[in-house]
């Protein structure tokens, strides 16, 4: 084909793909830049994008997790409360029981210390019937309480589903009602010194219960941790797969822009061409 055209310029031709190519660069190097992502969407990389997304799915799931077993640790924390309350208060309860044994209390003196005890065990009821949390309650209460009573709570710990099982207990049986009401001075004195006592059956229970529930709130605890140092680790890597490296992106898109800007003096050069051949015709 001949050069000396009119009708057909190749110069222009080679001068125009090569602009066109340029601009395409120069739209990607700036897509990254402007969104951050080396892969941004499936026309980037379709196979990194469908990675991306699944794991980005996982981050979504272990943050609901945690979500939710911000609730299950606020559950324990309550619970735990109430037993601590329930701890103190026997505590108080065993300094009367102390006067209640002594044999020189008598009269009024010892219908007062009674009436003592029968206060501070009715505070037990109600610390054990106020352990609800989110309408759920790991102590078993009394008459409406009852309702929000869970024998088994199953708490999810991953984004796989599995289970984490915590165990209710049903305080109002094993610990409020084994006490018993305001002793007689010598029940008083078998409440104190006999281990097999209904006070010291139930003084054991709440520590064993602290004890249980304790160990529950700090495997939640790990758990979240956990959970939050494996979301960090999983987004460390998705970064590392889908994210532009900015300083190079930088450097590119100064020298595409360098390059575009050469491409189209090039063009116009090309373009000047069929301009000499009407010197022929002078």
């Amino acid at each position: 084909m001949s050069l000396n055209s009119v009708n057909t310029n190749i110069g222009a031709m080679i001068a125009l793909q090569s602009l066109n190519r340029t601009n395409e660069a120069l739209a990607a190097v700036q897509k990254k830049v402007s969104t951050g992502f080396r892969v941004s969407d499936a026309k980037d990389d379709g196979a990194v994008f469908a990675v991306a997304q699944r794991v980005r799915a996982d981050v979504a799931a272990v943050t609901s997790v945690n979500e939710q077993l911000g609730g299950t640790k606020g559950l324990l924390e309550t619970t735990m409360s109430a037993l601590r309350n329930i701890s103190d208060t026997m505590t108080k309860m065993k300094e009367v029981l102390v006067k209640l044994a002594d044999g020189n209390v008598t009269g009024e003196t010892r219908t007062q210390y009674k009436n003592q005890y029968d206060q501070l065990r009715a505070n037990i009821q109600g610390f054990i019937n106020d352990a609800g949390y989110n309408g759920k309650s790991l102590l078993r209460g009394t008459e409406a309480f009852t309702k929000l009573y869970v024998a088994a709570l199953n708490v999810i710990r991953n984004e796989l589903g599995s289970l984490y099982t915590i165990s209710g207990y049903d305080a109002w049986a094993s610990i409020f009602s084994t006490m018993g009401a305001a002793p007689t001075r010598g029940a008083a004195s078998l409440a104190l010194g006999n281990t097999s006592s209904g006070f010291s059956k139930a003084f054991k229970r709440v520590g064993e219960r602290l004890n249980a529930f304790g160990s529950a709130f700090r495997y939640v605890e790990n758990q979240i941790r956990f959970n939050k140092d494996k979301i960090d680790a999983i987004e460390a890597g998705l970064g590392a797969l889908i994210d532009a490296d900015l300083a190079k992106e930088s450097a590119r898109l100064q020298a595409l822009q360098i390059r575009q800007q050469l491409g189209i003096q090039a063009l116009g050069i090309a373009n000047q061409a069929p301009q000499t051949l009407l010197g022929l015709f002078r």
